[in-house]
């Protein structure tokens, strides 16, 4: 998640420049990589409900969760910024998605379950 300093003009330029807040729109939650029939049934469970998408990069396979931070102000800042989680503190937006999208550096990514269910029946041909 991005932090919003109102001390490090520099960072704060940064961020007051990413007009849509992208990195406090979505989290994403580590998953294990699928190796069975079953992984992949939950995996398609997972990503039949809205605002759900998984990918793989370097760092493995990822759940990424579509939800904009509760705390968000309508001017892109944070509303608890004083106290917000340790994530948050510790984020930096030396390279950010207004750098480049994070997809660029996807592997496989599934915005579907019919994306997902394509890659599975490529993996397990006798599915489904």
């Amino acid at each position: 998640m991005r932090a919003f300093p109102v001390a490090a003009a520099t960072e704060r330029g940064k961020c007051q420049q990413c007009t849509g807040s992208i990195c406090c729109t979505y989290i994403t939650q580590h998953i294990p990589a699928p190796r069975s029939r079953d992984d992949f049934e939950h995996m398609l469970w997972q990503v039949s409900h809205d605002g759900i998408e998984i990918y793989k990069d370097e760092d493995g396979w990822y759940l990424l969760i579509h939800a904009p931070c509760g705390h968000l102000g309508t001017d892109g800042g944070c509303g608890i910024y004083a106290k917000r989680p340790a994530v948050c503190r510790a984020y930096s937006n030396d390279f950010c998605e207004l750098d480049e999208p994070a997809e660029r550096h996807f592997a496989l990514h599934f915005r579907s379950y019919d994306e997902l269910l394509r890659h599975y029946q490529k993996r397990f041909p006798r599915a489904r």
